[in-house]
């Protein structure tokens, strides 16, 4: 897949860029100017991101995911990972039929819901999963694939389901690890033949 160069990336505006991101030429990201994204992220073919977003270091986000963060945003914590089509909404249309829907309606004419969302350090988010408006998942969590994300979660559990539940307690020896990626990540980045 390949990736934006350093100069197309530039040239996006976005509010705040990091050192080794990779985005592929086959994402779509609208309101750059509300993206900041943190070092060593990557977007993959086919995500569409889109309003006030915040991306963390070390977040995936694989093939066909959405990130709508909408007026008030989404928030992507640091080693956050998104798997195939995952999507988050920072804003939804009243579905009752009491006002009138979709982005070609005037404002004066709908009902939106919009709340920001956040995903914390670390979590994890499996294939087609949906999160809403509003949810905070807590740090560590894993959501289960194709479960649809409407309340906010427990620090490091699994949770699985439509909706969500929390089915188990999830190991936190990814903190570990991340220390040790961390002390390497800026040894080799302040080496100095990084810098050649």
């Amino acid at each position: 897949m390949p990736y934006l160069s350093q100069d197309a990336l530039e040239a996006l505006g976005f509010a705040a860029l990091g050192r080794n991101v990779k985005i592929s030429d086959k994402a779509s990201v609208y309101d750059a100017d509300r993206i900041c994204i943190g070092d060593n992220s990557r977007i993959d073919d086919f995500c569409v991101i889109s309003g006030k977003v915040d991306i963390g270091r070390n977040v995936h986000i694989a093939p066909y995911c959405l990130v709508a963060g909408g007026l008030l945003g989404i928030c992507l914590e640091d080693f956050t990972g998104l798997a195939y089509r995952v999507s988050i909404f920072a804003q939804s249309d009243d579905y009752s039929g009491g006002t009138m829907t979709n982005p070609t309606v005037p404002h004066q004419y709908k009902s939106e819901t919009k709340m920001p969302v956040r995903l914390g350090r670390h979590v994890i988010v499996g294939a087609s999963a949906v999160i809403t408006p509003g949810v905070d998942v807590s740090d560590g969590c894993a959501i289960g694939a194709m479960s649809l994300v409407l309340q906010a979660t427990e620090p490091w559990g699994i949770y699985a389901g439509v909706p969500a539940t929390l089915r188990k307690p999830r190991k936190k020896d990814v903190l570990a690890l991340e220390a040790k990626y961390l002390e390497q990540d800026k040894l080799d980045f302040d080496s100095p033949d990084k810098h050649k």
